[in-house]
């Protein structure tokens, strides 16, 4: 395996057509991937997915979008996160996008929120958080950073994870990776500047690369499906920003996610 892509939904409908032949393009090209669940049953399903398949793992939880709809049911994603190939909690976190009362919707992000935070200190395994702030603020972060400092003062290093498509500011980046997580950046960084000085100025051993794939596909493809083969796109738009070299970022990225996500021994 070449290039990891740390956030990817392959078991979403949109790739019901030909999913497999894209399934067996990554493999051609060393793309490995992290499937992520959004719910109980597309949790589920990503596992599934991922069975017997060397370098795709699997991420369960309930996104926050979705806690006023499903009843986050802690028994069964502690029986999902109990499977070897489940390897991260989440998408979890905290969202004041999307609501169309965010304030109703606050508290109950920020309680399921924690239930994953629990769920992912007892499994001893890394969140997959989602954030997103109201437009012009940087409120989910603020609220994000202040959870999980309580948490690492008694859980220390079991408490860890990383930041999906990060849209915070340098400030918000030093503050999640002094409390051990990383950061993703997806294709967005091909073709806008927003985030340049993050990617240019935290450390490469804090960065992953994604795809958050069927969503944002790269430049070259505006407008249609994306897929985790982007996540080379975004290794080198990395490397780009960076002025550094495409093959030491590539690298560096694949041991990032290997070392966040427990990959075995030989995924190199």
């Amino acid at each position: 395996m070449r290039y990891f892509d740390a956030h990817c939904h392959v078991q979403f409908d949109p790739y019901d057509a030909d999913r497999e032949a894209l399934l067996a393009d990554m493999g051609e090209k060393e793309v490995g991937g992290l499937v992520v669940g959004v719910d109980l049953e597309s949790s589920r399903s990503a596992l599934a997915l991922v069975e017997g398949r060397e370098h795709l793992y699997a991420a369960a939880g309930l996104h926050p979008n979705y806690v006023l709809g499903e009843t986050f049911d802690e028994d069964a994603f502690r029986a999902l996160l109990k499977e070897p190939k489940v390897v991260a909690v989440g998408e979890c976190g905290l969202d004041n996008f999307r609501p169309e009362d965010a304030d109703a919707a606050k508290g109950r992000q920020q309680e399921v929120f924690r239930k994953h935070v629990e769920l992912a200190v007892e499994a001893d395994k890394p969140l997959m958080i989602h954030a997103r702030p109201k437009k012009g603020t940087m409120d989910a972060y603020r609220d994000l950073i202040d959870i999980l400092a309580s948490y690492k003062k008694e859980h220390g290093d079991r408490l860890r994870g990383d930041i999906h498509f990060f849209v915070g500011g340098l400030e918000e980046a030093e503050a999640l990776i002094a409390l051990g997580f990383t950061l993703s950046f997806t294709a967005v960084l091909t073709f806008a500047r927003d985030y340049d000085e993050v990617v240019r100025s935290v450390p490469l051993a804090s960065i992953l690369a994604e795809t958050d794939a069927p969503y944002i596909a790269p430049a070259n493809r505006r407008g249609k499906r994306n897929d985790p083969l982007a996540a080379i796109e975004v290794a080198h738009a990395i490397a780009d920003i960076r002025g550094e070299n495409e093959e030491e970022v590539r690298k560096a990225l694949l041991q990032n996610a290997q070392r966040l996500f427990g990959l075995p021994e030989g995924v190199e």
